[in-house]
């Protein structure tokens, strides 16, 4: 039987204990963060999960009669239960799984920002199920930002290479909205706020960043034969941050198309490629990096007074509850939360 959690705990700079919220309950959530926990992991790594105690045992016990991967049994885990409000239908998301796993986030939450947990890993929701139950968020991370009383957060994929040290790290400047709303959206002071946001976590890992910006046009714009974004004010707006950061190495805007060569390279086993890249919309950063690093990209949520991850990756409806989801994003979420979480910048 898993144990209620505590109200005190030790500071988050020493914290072992890692919420982690089971998303909807209709996908593979449960099975991802089961499969994830079963690997080896550090003697005080102490994950607390946050969902239904008994949907949770029944996942694990279907599971296992599917012969499926190794599974961590929840009665050994410690667990936040909140119960479901009634049954669900594995693959089959509705309103009421929506309106479950927005519970589940909210509390996984409240346990970080009061010190129960050093970092929050939040398993796939689906926006249409909390927009059916009443929750218009276009995502978690628009939630996180709101009980943390931020303004905006921002979305960053990192990864680490299979070869080497090396990390890619990509974040977005516009998140999930239409592409004809990009233009109106971006502006000098929002890329400078990703900027800044971008430096203060690459310095986790570098005294000196090296930071790519892409362009937004097609060849940069091409000296404005193919759009005037990059002269008119990208290019001045990254002046101005560069002459405000002297000791950080700013590029572009690049191309776009080639923007992630030299992280390609690096990915490969050659020479390290940048600290970080900054994507001005959301397709322009996640093609690289899926392509990539589809089941070692971690989503880490930056702005928040604490540390988010979450697995690169959906709710899976159409596989759930086959035992056939692979655990790799969500391991990697876990080792991203585990180890950031006790890395401050340089």
């Amino acid at each position: 039987m898993g144990h209620s959690t505590s109200s005190q705990g030790p500071s988050n700079s020493i914290n072992p204990r890692l919420a982690i919220s089971l998303g909807d309950p209709a996908g593979i959530g449960a099975e991802v963060v089961l499969k994830a926990l079963a690997r080896p992991w550090p003697p005080d790594l102490q994950p607390v999960l946050v969902g239904c105690r008994r949907w949770l045992e029944q996942t694990y016990t279907h599971l296992r009669s599917q012969q499926t991967a190794p599974l961590r049994d929840p009665a050994g885990l410690e667990i936040l239960d909140l119960p479901l409000d009634e049954p669900v239908r594995t693959g089959q998301g509705n309103p009421a799984t929506g309106s479950a796993s927005f519970r589940w986030l909210s509390a996984a939450a409240a346990l970080v920002q009061r010190g129960d947990c050093r970092a929050l890993v939040t398993a796939p929701i689906a926006k249409a199920n909390w927009h059916s139950a009443g929750h218009p968020y276009p995502g978690q991370t628009e939630r996180l930002a709101e009980l943390a009383g931020v303004a905006e957060a921002a979305m960053l994929f990192t990864a680490r290479a299979p070869t080497g040290q090396w990390r890619l790290n990509t974040l977005l400047a516009t998140t999930h909205i239409p592409l004809a709303e990009v233009p109106r959206r971006l502006n000098p002071a929002l890329v400078q706020r990703k900027l800044t946001l971008l430096l203060d976590f690459c310095s986790r890992f570098s005294a000196a960043p090296h930071l790519v910006v892409a362009g937004l046009n097609p060849h940069a714009g091409e000296a404005g034969a193919l759009g005037r974004d990059e002269l008119d004010w990208l290019e001045p707006a990254l002046a101005a941050w560069r002459n405000s950061h002297p000791g950080v190495q700013l590029e572009g805007p690049r191309p776009a198309d080639t923007c992630w060569l030299d992280a390609g390279r690096a990915w490969n086993g050659g020479a390290p490629g940048p600290d970080g890249y900054l994507a001005l919309y959301h397709d322009q950063g996640l093609i690289p990096v899926k392509l990539l690093a589809f089941d070692a990209a971690v989503n880490t949520t930056l702005g928040l007074p604490f540390l988010r991850t979450s697995p690169d990756h959906g709710t899976g409806f159409g596989i759930a509850g086959q035992g056939i989801a692979r655990a790799d994003s969500m391991a990697a979420a876990i080792e991203t939360a585990w180890e950031l979480g006790s890395l401050r910048p340089a």
